[in-house]
């Protein structure tokens, strides 16, 4: 089924990807079949169904529009239903098994001593050994048009809510971490000027390449891996017992972005688009660079200090950023080298 079923009131730019998110799209957006489903019992039926849920549609579609309820991104879904039990407890299911999931294939780095140094240098080395390809490296040199509005594309699931997932942390941390934490937002945020806000620079870049800027106007063509990326930030940003891998997250998010900013930038210019479209790289290339060294220390390394027991899940959180990172770039590069799309379906500007 797909959301064609639903009424045209409340229709969203995108469909369902199988029983589970039509169930969920149904209740959050008051369909017409919205009572008539267990998504308890759907969740449990696809979790167990699934060979791979990092690339199932089904349930990472589910979970974007369970947190998407939380964000409050798609004004479309009912907010009445936001602590919904039964929606809740779907929630839950599926977050443990994708957690589960995460946890048994991102690779572990070692464990450093609890202390601002050891775990500041232990991320920079843990980034510094992500030596994958490198799709930032690609971009500069040979990226076509195309393959331009797609990057565009794939990140807008989260550009367009950028900083979000991490805030949720803001409220779960004390002293050293929380003012670092806040530092690094209130760039995010614009430092008070509203068309500084990072997610508004982005509006900006889509809308000048001739893209639509509308939250969620592009799920139906990103892949499962790339509603993962996302989900995985919003998994770790939600649950209070996962302050640390948010943390974690956040701190080699920064350590890995101001280069490839710089490179994309690059490749846009190569490719003739304007000023509109590159301003957004241009900021993270001195901002993030100025960020890295407070997630890393500050944040990442005030917190391990002042509670050692969320340690291991901080690391957990940066290997997990850049695994997950790196299967998105792989998928892009992969699909650009056999001379396809890297999303589900290609879209014309």
């Amino acid at each position: 089924m797909t959301l064609s079923t639903l009424s045209s009131d409340t229709a969203l730019a995108f469909a369902d990807r199988g029983p589970l998110s039509h169930a969920i799209l149904s209740r959050l957006t008051g369909g017409e079949d919205s009572g008539g489903f267990d998504t308890s019992v759907l969740a449990t039926d696809a979790v167990a169904a699934t060979a791979d849920i990092v690339h199932d549609d089904d349930i990472q579609l589910a979970l974007f529009l369970l947190y998407s309820s939380a964000y409050g991104s798609l004004p479309e879904l009912d907010a009445d239903l936001e602590w919904d039990p039964a929606l809740l407890t779907t929630r839950r299911i599926l977050e443990d098994a994708f957690e589960r999931a995460l946890r048994e294939t991102v690779p572990m780095p070692e464990i450093p001593e609890p202390t601002v140094d050891a775990v500041g240098r232990a991320l920079f080395a843990l980034a510094a050994a992500d030596t994958g390809p490198s799709l930032s490296r690609y971009f500069a040199r040979k990226a076509t048009t195309q393959q331009a509005e797609e990057m565009l594309v794939q990140r807008s699931v989260y550009t367009l809510r950028e900083a979000d997932p991490h805030s949720w942390a803001i409220p779960r941390l004390e002293g050293r971490a929380k003012a670092a934490l806040v530092e690094i937002q209130s760039d995010e945020y614009g430092g008070g000027r509203p068309h500084r806000v990072h997610a508004v620079l982005f509006a900006n870049a889509m809308r000048a390449a001739g893209l639509d800027a509308a939250y969620g106007a592009y799920v139906d063509e990103v892949p499962a891996l790339t509603l993962a990326s996302f989900n995985m930030m919003s998994m770790f940003g939600l649950n209070r017992r996962l302050v640390g891998a948010v943390v974690g997250h956040l701190a080699a998010f920064e350590m890995t972005s101001s280069i490839p900013c710089r490179l994309y930038a690059d490749g846009l210019r190569r490719l003739g688009f304007d000023q509109d479209v590159v301003e957004y790289f241009d900021e993270h290339i001195e901002a993030d660079a100025v960020h890295e060294q407070i997630a890393a220390r500050d944040l990442a390394g005030g917190l391990a200090e002042d509670r050692p027991e969320l340690l291991a899940d901080i690391m957990f959180g940066a290997a997990a950023c850049l695994t997950v990172d790196g299967w998105s770039g792989a998928h892009m590069l992969d699909a650009w080298a056999a001379g396809e799309s890297s999303l589900r379906r290609p879209v014309t500007s």
